[in-house]
């Protein structure tokens, strides 16, 4: 028997896993996944995770945002790309706006106008009243920064990588810290100290699927089944049993995502 999880952050309607989603939303539910959180990003993404979503209803919810590759590729038409997101917003159908963010390990645009874009959409949130999944790629002074100005927002620092300090800083501010599968890769010690000192309230747990899949998969699709990797690392370096790991993650997910 596994205890309950949810997978507060996957990319369902990626072109990964375009044979074979629905197995691979049964193989998560064989291994305890009770819920699925799909992330969109950019507009037609995110329009194909609200459809995944009514396909199964109290089992998946989806989240919209312009990251910010899509927040790249969109260029000049930003505003545009802003206002369509607005509408999607206002129909109900997604239970946070993300992801969103920082990213300045690959070259898109200038900082500042990334920083634009991003508190653009930090406005956004508030008016809807939705939690942020936030994406910080070597960013997060940059990211905690806009954070600490923008204190209305509330949510999720998603694939967290960053030493015990920045988590400390991030909680200080009130934000929840999520985790997958590179808390599970051998040179990460400082990231498992990290996790080691979020307090229950505020830990979750995502695969970020296809992406970074925990060890024994690294290298393979991530699929939201491998969660349950992710869960093991996570309790063993925080000194708790997996089933609470499982519980207060869930609890939180629920409660901050006001999932089924």
């Amino acid at each position: 028997m596994h205890p309950a999880l949810i997978d507060t952050h996957c990319h369902l309607t990626n072109q990964k896993f375009i044979d074979d989603v629905d197995a691979v939303i049964a193989a998560a539910q064989e291994v305890g996944v009770i819920h699925l959180m799909t992330i969109g990003t950019g507009i037609a993404d995110a329009k194909a995770c609200r459809a995944l979503a009514k396909r199964y209803p109290n089992v998946i919810s989806c989240a919209a945002g312009l990251d910010p590759f899509s927040c790249h590729e969109a260029g000049d038409r930003f505003d545009t790309a802003l206002a369509d997101l607005d509408d999607l917003l206002a129909t109900g159908a997604y239970r946070a706006l993300g992801e969103i963010g920082l990213e300045y390990f690959h070259h898109l645009a200038p900082h500042e106008v990334q920083q634009q874009q991003f508190e653009a959409q930090l406005d956004l949130a508030v008016r809807h009243d939705l939690p942020v999944v936030i994406h910080s790629r070597d960013a997060h002074p940059d990211v905690l920064t806009i954070l600490r100005r923008n204190q209305k927002n509330r949510g999720i620092i998603h694939s967290f990588t960053g030493t015990v300090a920045d988590a400390h800083a991030f909680l200080e501010l009130g934000w929840y810290l999520s985790f997958n599968g590179m808390v599970t890769f051998k040179a990460n010690d400082e990231l498992r100290e990290a996790a080691a000192i979020v307090p229950n309230d505020r830990l979750l747990i995502e695969t970020d699927a296809p992406y970074l899949a925990p060890i024994p998969h690294r290298g393979r699709r991530c699929e939201p089944a491998f969660i349950q990797q992710t869960m093991r690392v996570i309790a063993e370096h925080r000194g708790q049993r997996v089933e609470d790991i499982a519980a207060w993650t869930t609890r939180n997910a629920r409660l901050l995502l006001s999932l089924p």
